[in-house]
């Protein structure tokens, strides 16, 4: 089991992300002792920063440690995928980071994914098969996807965390930090 000390975690945004959704377990995940490096693709409004929405307008600005074409899946223990409409609404349409997600899908490293983030699981074809749960308005994404939707404020599924909204932010860190000390999972296939 790895300790969390030793862990490193790659927040993968961009503009529009849920600021909660990222801030928290972000705050989280260093607290418990790991390192966290936030990555975004180009083509975000600040190189050097990605703007949050913050429930009804924009939100704070988050620093950025590295652009997304530079990231090396092989180097982090897990991927956090924070969620808000914007924001996984923009990354489904950037090959580079599904290409990512699906590196950690299948190499049975922690992926979480809370709010609209699980469009991304779908996206990549990791939602077929699997317990989940998301933002109750992509709830039929998810089943049509062929996910099985519970609503609980966290699910995992062999290493793949998902929760529904801010309010579950304690439950889906704490979920995170354990599954991280888990370990790596047995590889997962993708959908095809």
């Amino acid at each position: 089991m790895p300790d969390i000390k030793q862990a490193k975690v790659l927040i993968l945004a961009t503009d529009g992300f849920e600021e909660t959704e990222l801030t928290v377990p972000q705050a989280k995940l260093r607290q418990a002792g790991a390192t966290v490096h936030v990555a975004a693709p180009k083509s975000r409004e600040k190189p050097e920063s990605i703007r949050g929405w913050d429930k009804t307008d924009w939100g704070k600005n988050v620093a950025v440690d590295l652009d997304l074409e530079g990231v090396d899946p092989g180097a982090y223990d897990a991927l956090v995928l924070p969620g808000g409409q914007i924001n996984p609404d923009k990354l489904r349409l950037e090959p580079k980071a599904l290409e990512v997600i699906k590196a950690f899908v299948t190499s049975g490293k922690v992926v979480a994914a809370i709010c609209h983030a699980p469009w991304l699981l779908i996206e990549v074809g990791a939602a077929k098969g699997r317990d989940l749960t998301s933002f109750s308005s992509i709830r039929t994404d998810v089943i049509n996807a062929g996910g099985r939707w519970h609503d609980r404020e966290v699910v995992t599924d062999h290493g793949i965390v998902t929760s529904r909204n801010p309010g579950d932010l304690d439950a889906f860190s704490a979920k995170i930090i354990e599954e991280i000390a888990e370990g790596r999972h047995a590889p997962r296939s993708l959908a095809a």
